[in-house]
Order: structure tokens, then sequence, then C-alpha cells
């Protein structure tokens, strides 16, 4: 099998740790939600030597994921856990810090409530959520590239689409996550960040 190798990552992945060196100083272990191709683990595990950087995914990703982890031998960071957000019962891992990337736009909207809902319950008090992607603002597109993204995207499943930031703070705010910082990033992409009640 051919390693993975995600452009997408590649391009993000300098700018995203800029934004969550500082937040994740005091994190002992992140929850990485949909790891993909492993890409972003072995950046961020490389980068950030002092916490553990758990992946998970859907089973069909983990043979990629594993190429990515072992090729880089790096201590800190796990093997991929089985995990579908839409599962009842997430398996049993401590993190005080949850990140997930380019994923709640190609999720449907019930399963990415379903992510921010499992989140909520299962951060500890003053834990992180910090999440990445496209989302539009006010209902609008904050991009020409952003609206052909989202036409492209719900062509591929109408259930796919960029999500509307408010909708993501409101759910968020339900269930004990508040907005501490919203970052404007390359590629008219995002980066919120959540601190748990």
């Amino acid at each position: 099998m051919q390693k993975p190798f995600s452009q997408a990552c590649e391009n993000n992945q300098s700018p995203i740790l800029e934004v969550i060196q500082q937040p994740f100083q005091r994190v002992r272990q992140v929850l990485e939600i949909g790891s993909g191709t492993g890409q972003h683990a072995v950046y961020f595990g490389a980068a950030l030597t002092h916490l553990i950087w758990q992946c998970s995914d859907r089973i069909e990703n983990h043979a990629g994921i594993k190429q990515w982890l072992n090729e880089a031998g790096l201590v800190n960071i796990k093997q991929p856990l089985a995990l579908d957000v839409a599962m009842t019962d997430w398996p049993a891992v401590d993190f005080d810090a949850a990140f997930s990337a380019n994923t709640a736009h190609i999720m449907s909207w019930p399963i990415a409530k379903m992510m921010i809902v499992g989140i909520g319950k299962r951060l500890p008090s003053t834990g992180l959520f910090c999440l990445y992607g496209p989302f539009n603002y006010g209902g609008q597109y904050t991009s020409d590239s952003n609206a052909q993204f989202d036409q492209w995207l719900k062509q591929q499943d109408e259930k796919m689409g960029i999500r509307d930031f408010e909708a993501i703070c409101e759910l968020a705010a339900n269930n004990k996550l508040q907005l501490t910082e919203d970052h404007a990033m390359p590629a008219n992409n995002r980066l919120l960040i959540f601190r748990k009640d």
C-alpha cells in the first residue's frame, strides 16, 4: 500500500502549529478526531514533544495512518483508535484537548453535531477543542473559492457542506464549550478554539 498524502495537510500544518503552540503548552494528551492520512499527527507530535498525540479515525483509514506513524517512530504519538463519532461509546481514552481538521464539512450536519456533543461530554473542565476548516459567517461564504468548494462537496454528497460558524458556536456553547479564539487561516479557512466551562 502506498503511503497516503494530503497536499492540504502539507499546506496548513505550519500555520496551524503557529496558532496551537501557545494554548497547547499545558496540554498533556490530545485526541485527534479524523486523523486522515496521519500527517498532522506526525508534524504536531514532532513539534509538541511535551504532549501525547492520540490519533483516531474510522478503521478503513488506520493502515495509512500507521504508515506515517511507524516511519516517524515518535514515542509521543499513539497508534490510531477506532472512532466513529456517531458511536454511542467512544474508546476509553483520557484527553485534555481535542483537535479536528477538515472534518465538519465532510460529515453530515447531524454527525458533526454528535462530534461536538461527544467532545463536550468527555473533555475535562478547562479542556480545549480546536476545530479547523472553512466556515460561513452570517450565512454567507467568505470567498468565491469557498462557494465553489461547497458546491463541489454537495455534488459528492448532498449531506456534506461548509458549516455556519454561528451554528457551530451555539452547539458548542450548549455543550459547555465556549469560543475563546477565532483565527483567520490561509486558503480562507479558520481555526476555532473552544474551552470547556
